[in-house]
């Protein structure tokens, strides 16, 4: 029996899949490959089905439940906010006024 999976676009909204926004289903696509290349490496390494199984299902229970965090504690574009905010200085700190001083201003 096929399941069909709508996708919610609508007129200037983001991107939609079951309460996943924007950016946050192509990380989730991104982990859902890396466990698959892990259970790979894992099963070609001759470790046991069923432990490969047991990391892989908690792994991806793991990825899941981050991914949907993240997306509903920021949003579509809050995460790269976030980030961009750390990244920004608590201060400035200038030793003399020469580089207010030397401004020029230019008349349009």
């Amino acid at each position: 029996m096929a399941t069909i999976y709508r996708i919610n676009k609508g007129v200037n909204k983001p991107i939609e899949f079951r309460g996943l926004k924007g950016q946050y289903i192509g990380y989730l696509a991104g982990g859902l490959v890396g466990l698959l290349l892990l259970f790979a490496a894992m099963y070609l390494m001759g470790t046991s089905m069923y432990v490969c199984l047991t990391v892989i299902v908690l792994l991806g229970s793991a990825l899941f439940i981050a991914v949907n965090r993240l997306s509903h504690r920021f949003g579509q574009h809050g995460l790269m906010k976030y980030f961009a905010a750390k990244q920004m200085p608590a201060y400035l700190k200038f030793r003399s006024r020469r580089l207010f001083t030397t401004l020029k201003t230019t008349k349009r």
